[in-house]
């Protein structure tokens, strides 16, 4: 009797038990598989989204900052429009912003021109400033690059374009002018795209909206449409405070 009491006190689990437990086990690990997967998707959305804010913001930023200065020169006692801004290229005397238009992607060209001074840290879409030593003019202009890669880009008096931000695929550009000239301030009334701006019109520009399309990081997934725009409007300081 007592024999037989150690040996049933010595019995194992059950083999239907041990695959109780183990189906539990399997459960549970693929619950935490499945959790751990969902985390990682959300991380990766929202760095992909925050990647997308952050190229967003820089662009929008540069392009800002580069208009705004646009028909700049230092020294009024020295310097004026026509010959701080002499015509040149594309641009007719006193004239600081141009640009081209075309109903295909990738768009736009827009080019903007000021005169710094040495020094005085103005600085240009690719970051530079003037350290020359004597006034220069700086003609920015900014463009997609063609290819499988689109991009924003910027050069900078005819030199190489540089790659400002990546994924942008478009560049659509409006001028906002005054057009009745009857009204004593420079209040935008239009916006023009550039295959109908007037040589007066580019005399004119008082503030200028920027539309850029960027690829959708997340496009395939649920309500995610291929590429996302963002707009802005730009004054040009020189006109924009100014009466006439």
């Amino acid at each position: 009797m007592n024999k037989n009491a150690l040996l049933h006190r010595q019995q194992g689990y059950t083999l239907i038990e041990l695959m109780v437990a183990l189906l539990i086990s399997l459960f549970l690990l693929a619950g935490l598989i499945t959790l751990e997967q969902g985390m990682r998707s959300t991380y990766g959305n929202q760095s992909q989204l925050a990647q997308l804010q952050d190229n967003e913001r820089f662009a929008l930023t540069v392009i800002g900052e580069v208009v705004q200065q646009a028909g700049y020169f230092p020294s009024p006692t020295v310097y004026t429009e026509s010959t701080a801004l002499p015509a040149a290229g594309a641009f007719a005397a006193k004239q600081p912003i141009t640009g081209v238009y075309s109903a295909a992607a990738p768009n736009d060209t827009l080019s903007v021109r000021f005169l710094t001074a040495s020094g005085d840290g103005n600085i240009n879409c690719t970051g530079g400033s003037n350290g020359s030593g004597a006034v220069l003019i700086y003609t920015n202009a900014f463009s997609i690059s063609a290819g499988a890669n689109p991009a924003l880009q910027c050069s900078v008096n005819g030199a190489a374009a540089q790659t400002l931000v990546s994924g942008v695929t478009n560049l659509e550009v409006w001028y906002g002018i005054k057009s009745n000239g009857a009204v004593t301030t420079n209040n935008v009334d239009s916006y023009l795209r550039a295959s109908v701006m007037t040589a007066a019109n580019w005399q004119n520009v008082t503030s200028v909206k920027v539309r850029l399309t960027f690829t959708n990081p997340l496009f395939g997934q649920p309500g995610q449409a291929a590429t996302v725009q963002i707009t802005r409007i730009i004054a040009v300081m020189q006109r924009a405070a100014l009466t006439v």
